[in-house]
């Protein structure tokens, strides 16, 4: 549709328009029609915002003569205004030439400006034909009269909209004369239409619009009526309306738990980058939970590994740019938010099971320059009694910086060192960066060598190996996409690992980064490298400090493929120890994207040691929990510049509940292990780190449950309370499960700290004080040595004696602290297995035993048990909220004389000597 230029076809369009976006075509038949009295609401709504606004201009002149020549059309509030000028900025005629209304406005938000260019309603865009009930869902065709401003407009598409489970939508928009690249991602497929849905959807055909309902209550979730569709070659652009402010995900950047629509962008575009605000980082998650009024919930999954950036609004609204591929939604229903991850993880796959030494304390430095200094940082740990499961290495090892190589001066002797680690029952993990040198001192080296005869790496535009620059010098980038680099990968790592028998893998640098902008021979000038849409990346261009978008991989260009590098890499290394080692895997990667957690763990990269870094550090670990990774942590004490004592001493203290916990340091910096600290630091830490070792029963269980049943390990209150509003937006504290409420001290010189209780009794397994909250802020002690945990009643929690590695504690006798509710229930369960085989849970060779606390008695019921718990024993019980003291205490009918109980603290403490592989009951009176 044209822009209309007389005054009184202006005012006909909108009133179309507004008859258009109203009268909704519903295709369901089991849905419920348009909630029309909700959308009259809105329209009486927005029509007073516009009226404010007008009062506002009128006390600026200059504005006010610049609105008084718009059409009626551009009467729209300005949180409610979407950019007509993503590309570039426009003048007032260049704005008015695209038939877009050009009204400036004042900067709102940090982030971007409100759009001073913008849609109207009436803008011409894609229109609905052919809409056709299928087995599945529906499919039809939009079709646009005239191009828009981007080039290389896509005139005609195909609708797909998928009904596939009750509350999973799935809906694509493609190009059905033209194959285009999509994401290699394995995601389930559905043959037929769900029977039942908790949605329903509705369309306007012209404009073509896309609306999913909540059929419980009629709440719009997804209305791309709002802004003109545009789908060109190199510019795909989608607008929803939101119904809540309270949104999370589109990960990964320096941020809260929960993101601003005041004018917010978020970019995506892997990116090797130290942590900083309105950055795009390592890591790639088009996924967003939004929570409701009511707390509902819902997600939404853009399946596109483009460059791309994401806008969201106050209205609320959010748009997608991206620059390729298609528009492949999901969207799930909840409807509370753990089901809409867990539904989210049905698609892009649940978790994979770490080894239980993986739960423990890991130590690493650039700097540590030889296996002698390694071995005394070993010494210097066991001398000062901390636990240390895994040492690492950084850099230092590798001879020249390169790859599957180790330094024969300084670590001459690697091998027997890692051998001394095993024998002590502790594990080595070294790094490996992406970039394969390609120039060698000796002329030969044979993961290039071999790498460029079996053609693994990616390629330029002459179809030569891309050579950049990274710590080695000039390097090839292998090519994960190709099944032959798998197979070299694989080669490489045995090779390695027949010398030096490490027992995992930290893949870094693999965004990939390059210390040149793309290759050492520049770029070529092409559509790939320049597109006509950049996203907000840092650098300005898509080869900043990375590859040539143009250059080319095996099932695409790197310009589609980019940000899937580091998943590619750490699907290959997962699946290379698997076959070399023949035990479950252990991979950390830098970088990331949908999907990772079924292979490999995150680490949140180069943060800083302030205080400003460990308080973002929590958001860090809950979002990566929500898109599928749960094994997460961040370099605790900070990775960049040199910590102090008291936060290295608070950030121990919140690591221990990171779930994955490891020190690491730059070599430019003060040391920062344990030991190096005052006597009085080193026992705070000391005993955190213990605290840690004792919960790793229920950690390692609750990792069990986000293997099999896509739950999250770390979590945020909300995702338990998301019906009491003020768990919303707490992003100091948080969650192991749905039992262990953790609340660390985030700032200088505090003793005390502020935390929220939800509804309910909570109990502190240290102190044994009891806190009753209505849902409230309860202010604690907090001394240097202390962080808060508390255990949540109703829930029971399997512990263990600690030792100095998982190899000892595993062999400790264990604790039961059962938190007994007002009416005195509680339960719990353990997961226990071998600690590495490979598909223990799949094949059935584990344990699993669940525990039920009522009416004064705790009984275990034996769900599945093997050999692993031969042995075993269960040492002591806690009770917390036994009212009064008991007179009689029985294991399986035996009295138990030694038992003691608190009067201030109501704790019951039953010592016991039971075997854990047999049934038995408790019982106090």
């Amino acid at each position: 549709m044209l822009l209309i230029e007389k005054p009184e076809h202006r005012g006909l369009c909108v009133i179309l328009w507004v008859f258009i976006s109203i009268t909704l075509l519903s295709v369901s038949g089991t849905h419920g029609a348009p909630q029309e009295a909700e959308k009259r609401g809105r329209e009486k709504d927005r029509g007073g915002e516009a009226e404010e606004q007008h009062e506002k201009l009128a006390d600026q002149p200059d504005l006010l003569r610049s609105s008084s020549i718009q059409p009626t059309q551009c009467d729209i509030p300005p949180d409610s205004r979407f950019d007509c000028a993503p590309d570039k900025l426009l003048s007032q005629e260049e704005c008015e030439a695209r038939g877009c209304c050009y009204i400036p406005a004042q900067p709102k938000g940090n982030a971007i400006w409100q759009p001073w260019c913008f849609f109207p309603p009436s803008y011409p865009s894609y229109k609905m034909v052919n809409l056709t009930t299928t087995k599945t869902g529906y499919t039809a065709q939009l079709t646009r009269d005239r191009p828009t401003f981007m080039p290389e407009d896509i005139m005609n598409l195909e609708l797909d909209v998928l009904f596939e489970t009750e509350s999973r939508l799935h809906f694509t928009l493609k190009d059905p004369a033209n194959k285009r690249y999509e994401v290699p991602l394995e995601t389930p497929q559905s043959s037929n239409k769900a029977s039942s849905t908790w949605y329903s959807v509705q369309f306007s055909d012209d404009p073509f619009g896309l609306i999913i309902l909540r059929t419980s209550n009629g709440r719009v979730l997804l209305n791309t009526s709002v802004a003109p569709l545009f789908y060109a070659d190199q510019f795909l652009q989608i607008s929803t309306s939101l119904p809540s402010h309270f949104i999370s995900g589109l990960g990964e950047h320096l941020t809260s738990l929960t993101l601003s629509v005041n004018w917010t962008k978020v970019t995506m575009w892997n990116r090797d980058m130290s942590p900083m605000p309105s950055a795009n980082l390592y890591g790639s998650h088009p996924f967003y939970l939004v929570l409701e009024e009511d707390g509902l919930a819902h997600g939404v999954f853009l399946l596109n590994s483009n460059a791309m950036d994401v806008i969201l609004q106050p209205s609320p609204a959010l748009t997608w740019r991206t620059t390729g591929g298609i528009l492949d939604f999901y969207v799930f229903l909840g409807p509370d938010p753990k089901s809409v991850v867990r539904q989210y993880m049905d698609v892009i796959g649940y978790p994979f099971m770490p080894p239980y030494w993986a739960l423990g304390f890991h130590l690493c430095r650039w700097g540590y320059a030889s296996t002698a200094v390694t071995r005394e940082v070993v010494k210097n740990m066991t001398a000062a009694q901390f636990p240390l499961d895994v040492q690492w290495n950084d850099l230092d090892y590798a001879d020249a910086g390169r790859d599957f190589t180790f330094n024969k001066d300084a670590f001459g002797d690697m091998p027997e060192m890692v051998n001394e680690f095993h024998r002590e029952g502790r594990r080595y993990v070294m790094i490996v960066d992406a970039g394969i040198s390609s120039s060698s001192p000796t002329g030969t080296y044979k993961p290039f060598d071999e790498g460029l005869k079996r053609g693994v790496f990616i390629l330029n535009a002459t179809g030569q190996p891309l050579i950049g620059k990274v710590w080695p010098g000039p390097t090839a980038f292998p090519d994960f996409t190709n099944p032959e680099t798998h197979q070299w990968w694989h080669d490489m790592v045995k090779d390695f690992h027949d010398q030096v028998p490490f027992d995992g893998m930290w893949i870094d640098m693999n965004e990939p980064s390059n210390f040149v902008e793309g290759s050492v021979e520049g770029c070529p000038n092409n559509k790939l490298e320049a597109p006509p849409y950049v996203p907000g990346v840092l650098g300005g261009s898509l080869k900043s400090r990375t590859l040539c978008a143009s250059s080319k991989q095996y099932l695409s260009s790197h310009y589609n493929l980019h940000s899937l590098y580091g998943l590619t890499e750490a699907i290959a290394s997962h699946d290379a120890l698997v076959k070399v080692r023949g035990k479950r895997p252990f991979v950390i990667s830098r970088s990331t994207f949908a999907s990772h957690g079924r292979y490999a763990g995150h680490w949140t990269g180069d943060v800083l040691s302030t205080w400003e870094h460990l308080y973002y550090t929590i958001s860090a670990v809950l979002l990566f929990n929500l898109y599928g990774v749960p094994l997460v942590g961040a370099d605790v004490c900070g990775f960049v510049g040199s910590t102090s004592e008291e936060l290295c001493v608070r950030w121990t203290q919140l690591g221990a509940f990171y779930p994955f916990m490891r020190n690491h340091n730059d070599r430019r910096n003060l040391p920062q292990e344990p030991y190096v600290f005052s006597q009085k630091a080193q026992q705070a830490m000391r005993k955190a780190l213990f605290l840690r070792y004792s919960f790793l029963p229920y950690l390692y269980t609750l990792f069990h449950k986000a293997h099999s049943a896509g739950e999250t390990v770390a979590r945020p209150l909300y995702l338990e309370f998301p019906e009491d509003p003020n768990t919303w937006n707490v992003d100091r504290q948080f969650m192991w499960g749905s039992g262990l409420l953790i609340t660390p001290v985030l700032e200088a010189g505090k003793t005390e700290v502020s935390g929220y209780f939800p509804l309910g009794t909570w109990y502190n397994p240290l102190t044994g004080f009891i806190i009753h909250s209505k849902g409230q802020w309860i202010l604690l002690s907090a001394s240097l040595d202390t962080i808060n945990v508390h255990v949540r009643a109703g829930h029971i929690l399997p512990l263990q004696k600690p030792a100095f590695t998982t190899t000892e504690s595993r062999k400790n006798g264990m604790i039961l602290v059962v938190a007994l509710t007002m009416e005195g229930v509680a339960r719990g369960d353990l997961f226990w297995d071998d600690g590495e085989g490979l598909f223990t849970f799949e094949k059935g060779d584990y344990t699993q035993i669940l525990f039920l606390a009522r009416n004064g008695m705790l009984v275990n019921e034996i769900v599945r048990l093997n050999s692993q718990v031969d042995g075993l024993l269960l040492k002591e019980v806690l009770i917390f909220g036994v009212l009064s003291p008991p007179h009689t205490v029985l294991a399986n009918g035996t009295p138990i004389s030694d038992f003691s109980y608190r009067t201030d603290t109501k704790i019951l403490n039953i010592p016991l000597s039971l075997l854990m592989g047999e049934q038995f009951v408790i019982t106090w009176s």
